[in-house]
C-alpha cells in the first residue's frame, strides 16, 4: 500500500512492509517493546529491527534519526514536501496484546491537511498498524486481487491496517476511510495545535479500534510504521517519536 503508508493509502506500502526481511513473533510477557528507542545510540541509522521505507515515485524523503530529547533517546522525524517512512515487521495476536502504547510530540500541524481528501493526505506524525491477509474475510474479486500480489511478489498484502494520526482539524476520535482506499482505516488520536511540543503519551486499544472501523476482530498484527509526511500538502514538519509497546488488556 504505497498511499496507505505514504499517504496511508492503497497496496504497494503494504506488499513494501511484509517485503522487509525482519520480522519478530511474540513471546511470552505482560508487554511487548516494539520500538525500543531509549535503549539506543544517537545517530542517523535506523533503531535495532526497523528498516527505512521509501517509494519509487517520491524523490524527497523524510529524515529520520536517533536524538536526544530530555534524558531519553528518541527517533526525530523531519520532512520538507517528502515523505518516507520507519518500519518493522512483527506478528501479535491483538486478541493478546490488544493495547498499544507510544508517546509523540509534533512541533507544527499542517495549514493544508485534510484526512477526507486525498491532497490533504499527509501527517506531521502517524502510527501504521498493518494485519495479515486472511481469505476468509473477503469475497472472490479481492481474493483474486490478493493472490495476483502474490504471485507477483511471492507474499500476500496486508487485509487491513489502522493508522493512528495527528490530524490538523478533524475532532479526536474521528474514524473515516483513507481517501485512497477503504482498507485503510484513519484514527484521528490528536488534532490542532493546541499540545504543539509537547510529549503526549497515547494509549489505544486496537482490538477495539479495528473492530468499530471495520465491523470485524483483526487476523494477526503483521507490521508497525511511524511515518511523518508532507508530499501531498508540500508544507514542512518536525516530530518525535517515544517509545512503542503492546500490552495485555489489564
Amino acid at each position: 500500500m504505497q498511499r496507505a503508508m505514504r499517504s496511508a493509502g492503497a497496496w504497494a506500502a503494504g506488499i513494501a512492509v511484509l517485503l522487509i526481511p525482519l520480522g519478530l513473533s511474540a513471546e511470552p510477557g505482560s508487554v511487548l517493546e516494539v520500538g525500543k528507542f531509549s535503549a539506543e545510540a544517537e545517530g542517523n541509522g535506523p533503531p535495532a529491527g526497523w528498516q527505512p521505507l521509501t517509494f519509487k515515485k517520491i524523490e524527497r524523503h523524510t529524515r529520520y534519526s536517533l536524538v536526544k530529547d530530555g534524558e531519553s533517546v528518541v527517533v526525530k522525524a523531519v520532512s520538507e514536501a517528502a515523505s518516507s517512512g520507519l518500519t518493522r515487521e512483527i506478528r501479535i495476536n491483538p486478541k493478546d496484546y490488544p493495547i498499544i502504547q507510544w508517546r509523540w510530540k509534533v512541533a507544527n500541524v499542517y495549514k493544508n491537511g485534510d484526512v477526507s481528501k486525498k491532497e490533504g493526505d499527509d501527517y506531521p506524525a502517524r502510527l501504521y498498524i498493518t494485519v495479515e491477509y486472511d481469505a476468509g474475510k473477503v469475497g472472490i474479486l479481492e481474493k483474486a486481487k490478493y493472490e495476483a500480489v502474490r504471485l507477483l511478489y511471492g507474499r500476500y498484502p496486508p487485509l487491513g491496517a489502522i493508522n493512528y494520526i495527528w490530524e490538523s482539524r478533524a475532532p479526536k476520535g474521528t474514524i473515516v476511510p483513507n481517501p485512497y482506499t477503504d482498507r485503510v482505516k484513519m484514527v484521528v488520536t490528536e488534532s490542532g495545535a493546541e499540545r504543539l511540543n509537547t510529549w503526549v503519551t497515547e494509549e489505544r486499544n486496537l482490538l477495539e479500534d479495528y473492530k468499530a472501523a471495520f465491523g470485524e476482530e483483526p487476523s494477526l498484527i503483521s507490521g508497525v510504521a511511524i511515518m511523518t509526511d508532507t508530499d501531498n500538502t508540500k508544507e514542512t514538519a518536525t516530530a518525535y517519536y517515544g517509545d512503542i509497546l503492546f500490552k495485555k488488556a489489564e
